[in-house]
């Protein structure tokens, strides 16, 4: 199932930021799927009791009035009983100790508040669908450097979305066809040496690009991905 294949979703989205709220929001419907905002815990509480069998995705603001983020994620989890999964705000999280309590409470990913209208479904698409999609349960950063790609024997340019320890999602208006087999070519900001990864293209939508699968890393080049994505997912915006 790609996003473009699939069934309509419905995701809430909880910040107290209006700007955040509006921009996901747009994003959202823009694909086709539903949307549904609140801005405070009391109100998310109250979606989640009257509307859990509808809801496919919860956008949460571990730093919403009043609350605290393990504590409002616990809260959640005594609704839903890990039923939903959860994408939280990485501009929301206050230290790596947090992180590793959000992981316990069963955390699907972060998503940087912050992310451009036109990248936020290929961060968000993994989540929505993730039988199309092998998150190997890492989050994903917002990053923007060009790629190359052979698939056969055609070569094409594309500009990466997100980047995550397992796979990278692309921009572009032609996207392969999902299963595809490709090697890929990147370079990480800051790096003396390109990377070369064979991938398969887990989920294609002309409307977003394709995500890319990562299925021969190199042991090297893997530690520098996880490196990298580790230590940018976080930018505390309330610090």
């Amino acid at each position: 199932m790609s996003p473009a294949a699939g069934a309509s979703k419905t995701v809430l989205i909880a910040d107290d930021t209006a700007f955040v709220r509006e921009r996901f929001k747009a994003a959202v419907e823009e694909a086709g799927h539903r949307a549904i905002t609140v801005r405070t815990a009391a109100e998310l509480l109250a979606r989640i009791r009257s509307d859990l069998e509808r809801l496919d995705l919860l956008l949460l603001d571990l730093r919403l009035p009043n609350t605290s983020g393990p504590e409002l994620v616990r809260a959640v989890r005594k609704l839903d009983e890990g039923r939903l999964p959860i994408v939280v705000f990485s501009g929301t999280i206050a230290s790596a100790a947090e992180v590793r309590e959000l992981s316990s409470l069963g955390i699907a990913g972060y998503v940087n508040e912050y992310s451009a209208t036109q990248h936020v479904l290929p961060a968000l698409a993994p989540h929505l669908f993730p039988d199309s999609f092998n998150r190997r349960g890492s989050p994903r950063v917002a990053l923007g450097v060009p790629i190359a790609y052979r698939f056969g024997n055609t070569i094409a340019a594309a500009v990466t979305l997100t980047l995550s320890r397992g796979g990278v999602a692309v921009r572009t208006t032609t996207p392969l066809q999902a299963d595809a087999r490709v090697s890929l070519r990147l370079r990480l900001p800051g790096a003396k040496a390109d990377m070369e990864i064979d991938a398969r293209v887990a989920w294609s939508d002309r409307r977003v690009g394709m995500g890319l699968q990562f299925e021969r890393v190199t042991p090297t080049d893997q530690q520098t991905i996880n490196e990298f994505v580790d230590s940018h997912f976080f930018s505390n915006r309330r610090a």
